[in-house]
């Protein structure tokens, strides 16, 4: 039982279910009377599909330009171009369409365009350290909409993360309105996204879950949504797994990822998989929708001795109430054929000091509900998971 505690609702104005994308956005930007819509999308979307013209064609004289070149890992040298293509276009809303790279961009994009940065080291000094939750941003005149391909859940939660390239190096970037104001969800755009990808960012939905269930920080309306989002992402992804056109299931899914985002969106602290995965991401390029398949089993079962109660919780929601809630998700990974290992995506030893001596530099290694005191307690959560 939460004997303490509060909740802080995010700067976002709706959820949009149940309508195509297309329409839905001509209405908000009818509705924020957005004049200059600029779209920051997947490339695959804008070129193998027609659903990025679909939403060119609905917005008609309000449509201000697009841009399709966003990176894996949203990169600082990449979001700086896309900005200044923003600029250029004297964007007066910005909407992200894709995955969680692309929805990353579009939120750091907003500062680029605010701070007038020009170059990748323009945003120095602006990055979340353990020290410092957020950094000294104004807040952005020009805001944002996103409309999710994947199920990562990034749109949920006001940071952004973006890659140093040259010092491989992933970074959070946070400001509270750099959060979407509006949050479209269109099952139909999911169609085309790779299994692995949509499998693989559903598991990254449910590490939001998991580590907000497990945080010291959470609070009774965030363990009960995301339990349900837990429940809701366990059935759907099978479903989805099993028949992929089952469009009830990939809205279930897109639902799951909703609710299972409430702590993060209400700055409930995540913990050793967030920070982790992140370095894996960064440092060791491992896809990002793969870094919880095989990191949160260990994290669980090193995070057991904090968390016992609130792992029962989890493993109920994962339809395996006698299991250990780490071998219930580790099943449920290989129900799905992800990864269920460090050295299935290359990451094998010599890698970890690196690895543990970076993670020391996330705010959420401090948040971790089993205290991690040095980068070696990050090395043995690494060897549950070689």
């Amino acid at each position: 039982m939460r004997a303490a505690g509060g909740y802080q609702f995010p700067a976002m104005d709706f959820v949009i279910y149940g309508k195509p994308a297309a329409e839905a956005l001509r209405e908000e930007a009818e509705r924020l009377d957005a004049r200059r819509v600029f779209l920051i999308v997947s490339r695959t979307l804008n070129t193998k599909t027609d659903e990025i013209e679909k939403i060119r064609t609905s917005l008609r004289d309000r449509y201000a330009g697009t841009f399709d070149g966003i990176p894996q890992h949203t990169t600082r040298e990449v979001v700086v171009q896309a900005a200044a293509r923003a600029r250029e276009a004297k964007a007066d809303l910005i909407v992200a369409i894709g995955g969680g790279s692309v929805v990353d961009a579009a939120k750091i994009i907003l500062m680029c365009i605010e701070h007038e940065i020009a170059d990748q080291d323009g945003l120095d000094g602006y990055e979340t350290t353990p020290e410092r939750r957020f950094g000294q941003f104004r807040d952005p005149r020009v805001r944002m909409i996103a409309i999710p391909s994947t199920l990562s859940g990034g749109e949920y939660n006001s940071g952004s993360l973006v890659t140093d390239t040259r010092r491989k190096l992933k970074q959070i970037f946070n400001h509270p309105m750099m959060m979407p104001r509006t949050i479209i969800l269109d099952s139909a755009i999911t169609r085309y996204t790779p299994e692995k990808l949509w499998l693989g960012s559903g598991t990254r939905a449910m590490d939001h879950g998991i580590e907000a269930i497990c945080s010291i920080r959470g609070n009774p309306l965030v363990d009960s949504a995301c339990l349900s989002g837990l429940r809701f992402l366990y059935d759907g992804l099978l479903r989805t797994k099993e028949n992929p056109g089952d469009e009830q299931a990939r809205l279930n899914c897109q639902f799951g990822s909703w609710l299972s985002a409430f702590g993060l969106q209400a700055r409930v602290p995540m913990g050793a998989s967030h920070a982790i995965g992140h370095v894996l991401g960064g440092t060791c390029d491992v896809p990002h929708y793969f870094c919880t398949a095989v990191m949160m089993p260990s994290v669980l079962r090193y995070n057991k001795p904090a968390t016992g109660e609130a792992q029962k919780s989890i493993a109920g929601a994962l339809r395996a109430p006698d299991l250990d809630a780490g071998d219930a998700f580790a099943a449920f990974v290989g129900k799905l054929g992800l990864p269920r290992k460090l050295s299935d995506v290359g990451v094998r030893e010599d890698k970890f000091k690196l690895i543990g001596e970076n993670a020391m530099l996330s705010i959420f290694t401090r948040s971790n509900p089993q205290p991690i005191r040095d980068p070696g307690d990050v090395i043995e959560i690494l060897k549950l998971a070689a």
